[in-house]
């Protein structure tokens, strides 16, 4: 490290209060990055995916074409 200018960062040894806030970050972003993830298949799942027991339509054309 220090052959190349650097100089490394380090917290108290043992202190999980240090790092708290950047684990509240990845545990917030974890949590949407799953929310979004699920959405999209969701999505997916309902409006994309055709299938051939339906008539080779999606399950919401389906839906609609009942109605």
């Amino acid at each position: 490290m220090a052959k190349h200018g650097l100089t490394r960062s380090m917290s108290r040894v043992c202190r999980c209060l240090d790092n708290a806030s950047t684990e509240s970050f990845w545990e917030y972003y974890k949590d949407e990055t799953l929310k979004a993830s699920i959405d999209q298949y969701i999505y997916f799942y309902n409006h994309k995916r055709y299938q051939e027991k339906l008539d080779s339509l999606t399950p919401v054309q389906y839906r609609h074409q009942a109605a």
